[in-house]
This record gives structure tokens, sequence and C-alpha cells, in this order.
């Protein structure tokens, strides 16, 4: 089981834009804190909280983290949604 929940990773709104973000191509703390209103600090203990929730993974490459959607994380979410759509 993973340290952090995933309802809990994605209840903040600068989470969910990092996802979003990953989904379209990974990328390092830096290029996602451009396009937000957040400092470099701030994005990466948001990274912190979605790697505990396994929602990303981080590969190094030189001197750069690189980090990517792991698209597996989301069966759970979508799993429990699912039941509000089934009836079940």
């Amino acid at each position: 089981m993973n340290s952090t929940d995933s309802f809990h990773a994605i209840a903040d709104g600068h989470r969910r834009y990092i996802l979003e973000e990953l989904r379209r191509t990974p990328r390092t703390v830096g290029e996602l804190a451009e396009n937000l209103p957040i400092s470099r600090p701030a994005v990466s203990q948001h990274m912190k909280i979605l790697l505990d929730a396994g929602m990303v993974s981080v590969r190094a490459q030189g001197t750069k983290r690189i980090y990517e959607l792991n698209p597996a994380a989301f069966l759970p979410l979508n799993i429990w949604l699912d039941q509000f759509w089934t009836g079940d």
C-alpha cells in the first residue's frame, strides 16, 4: 500500500495540473514550475506527495530528474469511481 492516499494526492489543484502536464509528456520540476504560480521547492513538495502515492515515477537523466505519470496507479481511483456509474 502506498503511504499517501490517491484521493489526497489529487485533492490539490496544483497536483492535478501537474498530473495533466505529465500525461502529455515527462517533465522536470523546473519545467512544471514554469507554468505554476508556485516556487520550484513547492512543486518538489507536490511531487513528493505524488511519488508517495505511486502516481508518478522519477528517473535520472544526467543531472536532471525526469518525472513521468504512472497510469497503473489510477486504476483504484477508476474502480472506485465506476461504482457510481454502474450502480453497484
